[in-house]
């Protein structure tokens, strides 16, 4: 598959238009522009509930450019089955002139929690549609209550700090591995920070021949507590200390699409939200403990799925992670 070239994306129209009413610096937009931008057909938009869909479809004015359509939190995988189906009829009987993609973008709350039963519906009836899950780890849309997304330690409204509490205790669920379950042809994980990984990977998700999954990490300017013009870095940050892999997994097959040169501290990536400020202190230090193990084990648990071997302890000490490897970007299939 060809790389994607800035100049030829700059050229093309786009399908969600200036005049939304997202945050200031929301991420959430990047992820959208970046992943239509990779169809290379017409494409039809469903939208669950959520931050997108409030901001961009304020009656009696729209941002979108394309036949979008709004549904519940839990039906969102229900409605583009429909859809779905129906372009598959009208094909049939000559009624449809050319191919159609049809994606749905919901956040972490209407897919890890609210509509993964829909979800997991439409992907074993085998629909042809790509789900995105624009994962900013808790429900941003209605106060930012945790979801089963939130990782271990972090703030919301309903696991704040206290005497009872210090963030959320359970560390979130893995959706890649539930997907990857249903036999999907193509899941991926990616970032907005890393465009053309997320290009790439749009690209492919709609080429494949099955429903497909993408989960991006969306980082929430009031969510996640940083200044607004920081998403990016943010997202970055992510990436480079290894708290969010860029992968794929191509009808079962894990592969790694990005290894950072030199992993940046989790510390560092923390420290750029107030949601995890308090991890950051000695009174905390056991906890904080937890949260880098479960990101050590998580990455070494990847490694294995991708058919590498993890980098020895007094390696990843040293900041090397797995030397071994390629550490530059890798396109995807």
């Amino acid at each position: 598959m060809p790389a994607i070239r800035l100049k030829t994306l700059a050229d093309r129209s786009q399908p969600l238009g200036p005049g939304h009413r997202m945050c200031a610096g929301c991420s959430i937009t990047s992820v959208v522009r970046q992943i239509l931008l990779g169809s290379e057909r017409p494409v039809v938009v469903v939208s669950a509930t959520g931050c997108l869909e409030v901001t961009t479809s304020i009656y009696p004015f729209t941002a979108w450019q394309v036949p979008w359509l709004h549904c519940a939190f839990e039906n969102a995988a229900a409605t583009a089955s429909g859809v779905e189906a129906t372009c598959r009829a009208l094909a049939r009987q000559g009624r449809l002139a050319q191919e159609v993609n049809i994606v749905v973008f919901a956040g972490d709350g209407g897919t890890y929690d609210i509509g993964l039963q829909a979800l997991s519906g439409a992907w074993e009836r085998g629909h042809r549609v790509l789900y995105v899950c624009y994962d900013n780890e808790a429900y941003m849309n209605t106060g930012v209550q945790r979801s089963s997304a939130t990782p271990r330690g972090a703030w919301t409204s309903t696991t704040p700090l206290g005497r009872e509490t210090v963030g959320k205790t359970r560390p979130r669920k893995d959706i890649i591995a539930i997907a990857v379950a249903h036999g999907l042809p193509y899941v991926a994980q990616a970032a907005p920070s890393h465009w053309q990984d997320l290009g790439q990977k749009a690209r492919a998700a709609f080429a494949a021949d099955g429903p497909a999954f993408l989960n991006v990490l969306a980082p929430c300017v009031p969510g996640w507590r940083y200044e607004p013009e920081r998403s990016i870095e943010v997202a970055r940050l992510a990436v480079e200390s290894r708290y969010w892999p860029l992968y794929e997994v191509v009808q079962g097959q894990y592969r790694l699409t990005y290894q950072p040169r030199r992993p940046q501290p989790l510390e560092a990536f923390l420290a750029a939200q107030g949601r995890f400020q308090h991890l950051l202190g000695p009174e905390h230090e056991a906890l904080r403990r937890v949260v880098e193990a479960d990101v050590q084990q998580q990455w070494d648990e990847l490694l294995r799925r991708c058919g590498l071997a993890p980098a020895a302890p007094e390696a990843a000490a040293a900041g090397e992670g797995a030397e071994a490897h390629a550490d530059a970007h890798v396109e995807p299939t």
